[in-house]
């Protein structure tokens, strides 16, 4: 037999759950280590007193009683076991493990017994049932009746709320009532939580982070009382698991997490951190409101009567004494920001800090996340999912349980990847970190220097929306600022429509004055949108290039700059080559250059010769250009001359209706009358010849209103 028995998947019950751990026992201990909270029962086996072996709901089970009045079940062994552990016990505890059997005949009434820190009901000597009577959170007594509640656990399924146990009544000789008696050796030593006598001190106004709120915080010998404006929590330190001191990142405050189990509610919220926020230039003067003779004999030189100094280095002081827990703090780990002990990012939408401690991860504030190394399963570093500049960080526990910190600097990587790699966490992806180093200098101007297709496309969009835009407000101001006798910018930009914009003043009202203008816009707008050229076809027979000197020599020594540096990237090969080709000496670089020389004479042969044999003069896509090319310049001609009749078929029919002015053209001194103006337009409406007419059209466009109607 070996100095230790170890044995995995071991039950310990809490409160109603079941939580499995790993026990080992050896020569000076016996060490139980829950897997779900990482608490440690830690028994030296000079303390041990018996030890019982007894068939329970998960096969079997030992029951542990301790000198000092404490007991331990851990359940889950198999039959099998009996004799390892009852030799082991015998060989170095000296302890025998005698077997008992459970009463099963479900009777409810017996006797009750009260041993050291449980209530265990039997009958005939056999235990039916136990209550470890720290679960109990109230107990109440009536006629003959005492009633125990119990602490809720929110991770079981069915929760035991009360039970009543009836106490008949004893004679009358004996003057102690049953029941009170009862109640009395539950309460000493149930964990309800009894504000007697004054606290040991208090802290004013403290910021709480979670809960949120300020909070007044009484520090009693058994529990710690936070006393806000909506809320009280009582605390036993009997709940605290941990206790962490944070440095904040900005160097200027200091986080101090209070780890519970179980944790405190509000509602059907849950906490099962709290976290307090502190300043480091607050400075607080305490004084105990105990004796020094007593501080000494209580706390061992922990505390003293009167302490000064930092307010969070009171408040842990005072906690790590009252606890008697060790404080944890930030090893070596340092982030990319100088004197930055963590790295920022975000969990579940929420920004926080993630610090990097000697064994495990920490998360604050909102939602708090502590996980400990020995729970992790594997982590795994991702690319981030909005931006290239950041990545993810993903964490993967043993019961399947997925946490991912997103959005951490990519600056961060290299000394978090390090850091994962010296804890020898098992990491998914373990040649992700020479790609990211390959591609950083890539990813680092991202904007100048990858080509973005879809970017390009829209600044190309928005030049062609910008023009036109310009044009329309041109046009806009030429109307707003029309005179007549003055020539406008769209008869001058386009001549064929020279009539519309000028004959909008005989128009019966000012809309007809409006709408030639819109018409120039719209002609503008389809002139400004040219047709896409179409990509030009190269010919695969054509002789290539010549390449530069530096090209030449870089294709020669591309392999043994790969050789001499092993897994370089393709930009860091052409980094290192221009270092390389600017030592290179000049009579070596002569002779690149004689090499390019003659490459190119080559070259101009090579082509001489293909163009002789036709190559490169009438090609399919050339033919094709000079044909699309001629058709436009024939659908231009076309245009223009349909462009200039419309026109003066339009100004033909504008020029019918003259009988009303606009305001434009009233002049002060009217000399022309309703006769002169009747004249006026029949003549206009006589038949003219071919020849004249035209002559007539291009004086029309050409001649201001104003001075048509001087003319009349």
């Amino acid at each position: 037999m070996g100095d230790t028995l170890e044995f995995n998947e071991i039950y310990q019950e809490s409160k109603g759950s079941w939580n499995d751990g790993r026990l080992r026992f050896s020569k000076q201990n016996l060490v139980y280590k829950s897997s779900k909270t990482g608490k440690v029962d830690n028994i030296p086996a000079a303390e041990l007193s018996q030890a019982t072996w007894r068939r329970v709901c998960l096969g079997h089970g030992i029951k542990l009683a301790t000198s000092t009045g404490h007991v331990y079940k851990y359940d889950g062994f198999r039959d099998t076991d009996y004799e390892r552990i009852s030799e082991f016990f015998k060989a170095n505890y000296k302890v025998e493990l005698t077997e008992k059997d459970m009463c099963v005949k479900g009777w409810n009434w017996g006797t009750a017994k009260f041993s050291g820190p449980l209530l265990s009901f039997d009958v005939n000597d056999s235990s039916v049932f136990e209550i470890p009577l720290a679960s109990v959170s109230q107990c109440a007594t009536g006629k003959n009746e005492v009633m125990l509640e119990f602490h809720q656990n929110d991770d079981a399924e069915v929760s035991l709320m009360e039970v009543r146990f009836y106490v008949p009544p004893g004679p009358v000789d004996e003057g102690a009532d049953p029941v009170e008696a009862f109640a009395a050796n539950v309460l000493s030593k149930a964990d309800v939580i009894q504000a007697t006598g004054d606290a040991v001190c208090v802290f004013k106004e403290l910021q709480c982070l979670t809960p949120r709120g300020r909070y007044d915080i009484l520090i009693y010998p058994a529990f710690l009382h936070l006393h806000g404006k909506t809320f009280d929590y009582k605390i036993p330190y009997t709940t605290v698991l941990r206790l962490f001191l944070l440095p904040h990142k900005d160097q200027r405050q200091m986080f101090f997490v209070i780890s519970l189990d179980p944790p405190i509610k509000q509602g059907q919220t849950r906490y099962h951190f709290l976290i307090l926020l502190f300043s480091k230039e607050e400075e607080l003067s305490l004084t105990l409101n105990m004796s020094e003779e007593e501080v000494e004999k209580r706390y061992e030189g922990k505390l003293s009567k009167n302490m000064s100094g930092s307010l969070y280095e009171m408040v842990s002081r005072v906690m790590k004494a009252l606890v008697n827990r060790k404080i944890t703090v930030p090893g070596n780990f340092q982030g990319n920001t100088p004197g930055a002990q963590c790295i920022t990012c975000s969990y579940k939408a929420q920004s926080g800090l993630l610090y990097p401690l000697e064994r495990g991860f920490i998360y604050v504030h909102k939602p708090p996340v502590h996980l400990r190394f020995e729970e992790i399963s594997c982590v795994n570093f991702a690319r981030g999912t909005t931006t290239t500049r950041s990545f993810d960080f993903e964490v993967e526990t043993k019961q399947g349980n997925q946490f991912t910190f997103s959005s951490i600097e990519r600056e961060e990587y290299g000394k978090l990847f390090d850091f994962v790699n010296a804890k020898k966490l098992n990491i998914k992806n373990r040649g992700f970190k020479e790609g990211m180093k390959s591609k950083n200098n890539e990813y680092s101007d991202s904007d100048e220097d990858q080509h973005d297709a879809y970017l390009e496309r829209m600044k190309a969009e928005g030049k062609i929306r910008e023009e036109g835009d310009g044009s329309n407000d041109s046009d806009e101001e030429t109307d707003e600022s029309f005179n007549p006798g003055e020539e406008s910018d769209v008869a001058e930009e386009y001549d064929s429509n020279a009539s519309e914009s000028g004959s909008g003043g005989d128009g019966s009202d000012d809309e007809g004055k409006n709408k030639p203008a819109k018409k120039a816009k719209v002609v503008k707008e389809k002139r400004d949108r040219k047709p896409r050229k179409e990509k030009k076809q190269k010919d695969t027979n054509a002789p290539k290039r010549p390449m530069s000197s530096y090209m030449l020599w870089l294709n020669s020594s591309r392999e043994r700059i790969k050789s001499e540096n092993p897994g370089i990237s393709i930009t860091e090969i052409s980094k290192k080559a221009g270092e390389m080709w600017k030592q290179i000496g000049k009579d070596d670089k002569e002779g690149w250059d004689r090499k390019a020389e003659e490459a190119k004479k080559n070259y101009e042969k090579a082509m001489k010769e293909y163009r002789e044999n036709g190559g490169g003069s009438s090609t399919p896509a050339k033919n094709e250009r000079k044909k699309k090319a001629g058709g436009k310049k024939e659908d231009k001609k076309a245009g223009g001359k349909k462009r200039k009749s419309d026109g003066g078929e339009k100004e033909k029919e504008q020029g019918g209706n003259d009988s009303f002015k606009s305001r434009e053209f009233i002049s002060s001194e009217e000399s022309s009358s309703d006769g002169e103006r009747k004249k006026a337009k029949k003549a206009k409406g006589k038949p003219k010849s071919k020849g004249k007419e035209s002559e007539e059209e291009e004086e029309v466009m050409t001649t201001p209103p104003s001075s048509e109607e001087d003319s009349d």
